[in-house]
């Protein structure tokens, strides 16, 4: 499939930033794990061709993340930096700061908290793999605090222990920003609550003010739209949307087997641990077929569908699109412009009142 490239005036602006970046961002999480460093390179080639100017990784990708592959991703996303002479110029490049370890041993030690003087060695070290001197947007990749992660959906106060406050966590970017390694800064998989803190307390205080919010977006997590979709709006912060195709489960792959355990498959059926996260509920498949037949019953593909319902929507500055192979690339984009009659948003919105948000 042949994907016209993106036309420059389709650039949005960040937040209340100077970033200019394309409604489409390239996710690169899979790189580094399903994907290797040449074809990894050949799809950030190709997404430059197409008018992508926006790719966003973290420090602990590739996913599943693993310790033998921790920073993988970056690396990689580096060594094509270096090897494309000018290409830096032309990208708006975000990374992510990793939240508290959550098991994860070989992420500062497994440490249950992130530490000021954690920001700096995190963002020094991800500066070192992606050869660059600075990250345009640097990101907190889940709340440094007590709070529902994850597909977790009920708050425990009884879990609440001593977390680096959010204004030490603006004060740690703020260090950052005058030492000229990070332009902006934003979260990702922050609650209302959280985001709402983050823009007072920035304003209160003379601190740096996010201009992104990194959170699920998709026909089967619209969680989004349960109200901070208005503190979004209110408060000037642009919605990064990830895994608008819900890890594969909106594109009809697993309709007819399920998640069967798959070595060559996706990565739901691939990997046992992602059958275990909310895209692999079973709920979630349920409602992923009716989806996926209301895309065929109009003519289009499930992918094209769930795609175009996020690059359409007011809520959404730029989608996250994660992909394997340049065909999907080429496919995703070429979805952009995609209009969805009133009629078909009308019924998406009845299968939404049906199955509410069942991976969440």
């Amino acid at each position: 499939m042949n994907a016209p490239a993106l036309a420059a005036s389709a650039h949005v602006t960040l937040g209340r930033s100077e970033l200019r970046v394309t409604p489409i961002c390239l996710g690169t999480m899979t790189f580094g794990e399903q994907v290797d460093a040449v074809t990894a390179h050949r799809i950030l080639d190709r997404a430059l061709e197409l008018g992508v100017n926006f790719i966003d990784t973290a420090e602990m990708y590739s996913v599943p993340t693993r310790r033998e592959t921790y920073g993988a991703t970056e690396s990689i996303i580096g060594q094509w930096l270096q090897a494309r002479q000018g290409a830096r110029r032309n990208i708006v490049l975000a990374s992510k700061l990793a939240g508290p370890a959550r098991g994860m041993d070989w992420v500062r030690g497994g440490k249950a908290n992130v530490t000021p003087a954690d920001f700096v060695q995190a963002c020094d070290a991800s500066l070192v793999r992606l050869k660059t001197d600075v990250i345009d947007l640097y990101q907190i990749h889940w709340p440094i605090r007590n709070t529902p992660l994850f597909g977790g959906i009920y708050f425990d106060p009884n879990k609440d222990a001593d977390f680096t406050s959010i204004r030490a966590q603006l004060e740690a970017l703020a260090g950052l920003i005058r030492a000229g390694k990070v332009r902006h800064v934003g979260v990702s998989n922050e609650t209302p609550w959280g985001l709402s803190e983050f823009v007072r307390l920035a304003e209160q205080h003379g601190l740096p003010r996010i201009v992104s919010l990194q959170n699920p977006y998709s026909l089967v997590n619209r969680v989004v739209d349960n109200g901070l979709d208005e503190i979004l709006h209110r408060s000037g912060v642009s919605l990064l949307g990830y895994s608008p195709l819900a890890f594969g489960v909106l594109t009809g792959k697993y309709d007819a087997r399920g998640f069967e355990p798959d070595p060559q498959g996706g990565r739901i059926a691939r990997f046992e641990s992602m059958r275990k996260q909310r895209w692999g509920r079973p709920e979630t498949l349920a409602a992923a077929r009716k989806y996926n037949a209301l895309a065929r019953e109009h003519g289009m593909t499930p992918a094209r569908l769930a795609l175009a319902f996020c690059y359409g929507n007011w809520r959404v500055a730029s989608t996250i699109i994660g992909v394997t192979t340049l065909e999907q690339l080429d496919e995703n984009v070429a979805a952009w412009g995609t209009q969805l009659p009133r009629e078909l948003l009308d019924a998406i919105d009845a299968l939404r009142w049906a199955h509410r948000d069942p991976a969440q």
